[in-house]
């Protein structure tokens, strides 16, 4: 079992490592939840089980993270964070895992800011991802696609499928095709990225960096997007509904394998 770190840990010191593929994480866990209710009257979002699974959304973010080469998380908590702090020191868990809380919203940018203080070696590129993200594809593809660009910040690319039926018609307006919830046509931020070391002082202390960090690297372009490959399992989790959905998808197959909401394609554990 992996020693579970309370905010109050001393800092490990840190070592050089031979690749620039990150060995530590940030997770943004400290969400309301609301459209989440009532799972999460008694939980933060990220506490909330998949159905079928036995273990919360967290508890298989944690897994995929070190499946893909992470030693050391660090996660951010907001609302009911001592549920999660309870669950995390009775887990066994596969990498160091340490929390802080924020005593105040901070702003998505903020949060980030402040939990990558709290990373054990900050001259090193880490991982991000939303508390409520249900994925699984190569992390260290992401990161080698990071590098190969020469980017201070990598966001993965989602293509969702659109959740209604879509009708293909002519240039005359003959109905030509149904299409239940075909692709989107757009690719979205999936909630997970790599970030270079000097992201962090690029980060607001308060508000959303997605409205002024990465806008303002997309024009001196060190901004990256990295398109899941095809097959890759993506959910977020942000409704009931969504949760009901991973459950079906998971009944068709080893999760979070099946036919999801961005690739109907199965994709292997990476």
């Amino acid at each position: 079992m992996v020693r579970f770190m309370s905010d109050d840990d001393e800092r490990r010191p840190g070592h050089p490592h031979q690749s620039a593929r990150p060995t530590q994480a940030v997770v943004l866990a400290g969400g309301q939840g609301s459209r989440l209710r009532p799972y999460t009257d008694d939980r933060p979002k990220p506490m909330v089980e998949i159905p079928g699974t036995g273990t919360p959304i967290i508890g298989h973010q944690l897994a995929w993270l070190a499946a893909e080469g992470v030693t050391d998380a660090v996660v951010s908590c907001g609302h009911l964070a001592a549920v999660l702090q309870d669950w995390l020191e009775t887990a066994d868990l596969p990498l160091r895992v340490r929390t802080v809380v924020e005593k105040e919203p901070l702003g998505r940018g903020g949060g980030l800011k402040f939990a990558a203080a709290r990373l054990p070696e900050p001259d090193q590129p880490w991982y991000a991802t939303n508390g409520d993200i249900w994925t699984r594809f190569s992390l260290r593809d992401m990161a080698d696609f990071h590098e190969e660009r020469g980017a201070t910040a990598t966001l993965a690319l989602a293509r969702p499928r659109i959740p209604w039926g879509a009708v293909e018609t002519n240039e005359f307006g003959h109905v030509l095709d149904f299409i239940e919830s075909p692709p989107s046509p757009y690719l979205i931020n999936a909630g997970v990225y790599v970030f270079s070391a000097a992201f962090t002082t690029l980060l607001p202390d308060r508000g959303d960096h997605e409205r002024t960090t990465f806008p303002r690297l997309a024009r001196e372009r060190r901004l990256a997007g990295f398109p899941l490959p095809q097959g890759a399992y993506w959910r977020a989790i942000d409704t009931a509904k969504d949760l009901t959905e991973a459950a079906k998808e998971l009944a068709s197959g080893p999760a979070p394998h099946g036919h999801g909401s961005f690739d109907t394609a199965p994709v292997p554990h990476g």
